[in-house]
């Protein structure tokens, strides 16, 4: 990330406010759909043995589309497939509601997950490209919005669960809303002009090698964190329907908790770490989170249910962003190249995780599946040293000059000193992009 001071333009603020607006846009539409899925399966009767597999092949295909975005992002630039793809998005989250066979489904959900790919690479890019030009973190403020559209498109299922909107009205009118709001905010997106260089530099500072072996604990930890929110993601609404009998409309408050304490702690998050330092603050998520799968595996109801995701919504926020931070400060000099590597385990662990606890509550219950990532949660607990600072040792600074003899002539003015810099020390990195809350 660059150090030295940059020139904030009110046009870059412009495309930074119209990004924002874009991850908000994403969060609503996610959480639409997830959270709407036990509605999907009664509409198309889609079985409890056949919906992990549904459920698995976003994130496979969401890496597909990813990857594919990579490619034309070189070609027309980042805005123009962010302008496309959102857009987009909104149709297939229309369409996923509008069919009445498997076929479709599946076709809407694929398309779904391509597309999704696509809108989170060419999301993240223009972000990290900001982040560049402005020189120093932005990121976590987009993430932030992603969380705050979380809530309010879980509010909007469950406002529609309860007045008995159907799936074609519920997702037909938020793709009504959102795809025009999209279609605003891409109008205003910040663009070469205004960017520069940044993207392509933000690209080429991610793809330079690092080596893997320092990375893999936060890697793990990266991987178990993801799979805890996928869990949620996907099955804290239907584990209140048909593990808790809640009410439709009740249940969609499980996610919204979950999103809610995600932000707040986001919010809080640094504060935390400043405090009591990075090893405490995950070793602490870690365990807040495992009590939370605890409490919502053992609740009585709905809302002892509800109040288990929140607090395991508090406890995951903590990890994330420290297994970004923990990975800059391995590679303080290749910090973006660290963060593109770990940022490939949310992809594994959304990936692992909707198969392991729809199998596992096929197989048993719910109640007993959720208990799966409620270890893994646990298994941070022994790598939570590998967040801490390095030694101070590692970063050596330059040898400080040898004084000025007595008798040293005066510089004239306007002359450039030709004696050694007075501050060789590196810098460490900034707060780390993190990468699809």
């Amino acid at each position: 990330m660059r150090s030295e001071s940059a020139v904030i333009t009110p046009r870059l603020r412009a495309g930074r406010a119209a990004l924002a607006a874009g991850f908000l846009l994403q969060g609503v539409t996610f959480a639409l759909l997830v959270t709407c899925i036990p509605e999907l399966q009664d509409r198309y009767g889609l079985s409890d043995a056949l919906l992990p597999v549904f459920l698995a092949a976003v994130p496979v295909l969401a890496g597909v589309g990813s990857i594919a975005s990579e490619r034309l992002v070189r070609r027309t630039g980042a805005r123009a497939v962010l302008r496309v793809v959102q857009p987009a998005v909104c149709v297939t989250l229309a369409a996923a509601g509008a069919g009445d066979g498997l076929w479709q489904l599946a076709l809407a959900l694929g398309a779904f997950g391509l597309l999704v790919g696509a809108l989170d690479a060419s999301m993240n890019m223009l972000g990290v490209g900001l982040q560049h030009r402005y020189g120093r973190s932005v990121m976590l403020g987009f993430h932030a919005a992603f969380s705050l559209g979380g809530i309010l498109g879980a509010a909007a299922a469950g406002l529609g669960a309860h007045v008995g909107l159907g799936l074609p009205v519920l997702f037909g009118t938020a793709a009504g809303v959102v795809a025009p709001l999209a279609v605003l905010a891409g109008s205003r997106l910040a663009g070469p002009a205004e960017l520069g260089d940044a993207v392509r530099e933000a690209a080429e500072a991610a793809a330079r090698a690092v080596p893997w072996r320092p990375l893999l604990p936060l890697c793990l930890a990266m991987a178990f964190a993801y799979i805890a929110d996928a869990s949620v993601s996907n099955y804290s609404v239907k584990y209140l329907t048909d593990g808790l009998g809640s009410p439709e409309d009740v249940a969609k408050l499980s996610y919204l908790g979950y999103m809610v304490a995600m932000l707040l702690g986001r919010a809080l998050g640094d504060r935390a770490v400043q405090r009591w330092g990075a090893v405490p603050v995950v070793r602490s998520g870690a365990a807040l989170a495992a009590l939370g799968f605890a409490l919502a595996a053992a609740a009585p109801g709905a809302w002892a249910g509800i109040a288990g995701f929140t607090v395991l919504g508090l406890g995951i926020c903590a990890i994330i962003p420290q297994v970004f931070a923990a990975g800059g400060r391995l590679f303080p000099a290749d910090s973006d190249a660290a963060v593109a590597r770990l940022n490939l385990f949310n992809y594994v662990g959304f990936l692992v995780g909707s198969p392991l606890v729809g199998a596992l509550a096929d197989a048993s219950s719910y109640r007993w599946a959720l208990l799966a990532p409620m270890l893994l949660v646990l298994a941070v607990l022994p790598l939570a040293d590998r967040f801490a600072p390095l030694p101070a040792a590692l970063f050596p600074a330059a040898p400080a000059p040898a004084p000025a003899p007595a008798s040293a002539p005066v510089v004239p003015a306007g002359v450039p000193d030709q004696g050694p810099p007075r501050d060789g020390s590196p810098s460490g990195p900034g707060d780390p992009s993190p990468g699809t809350a």
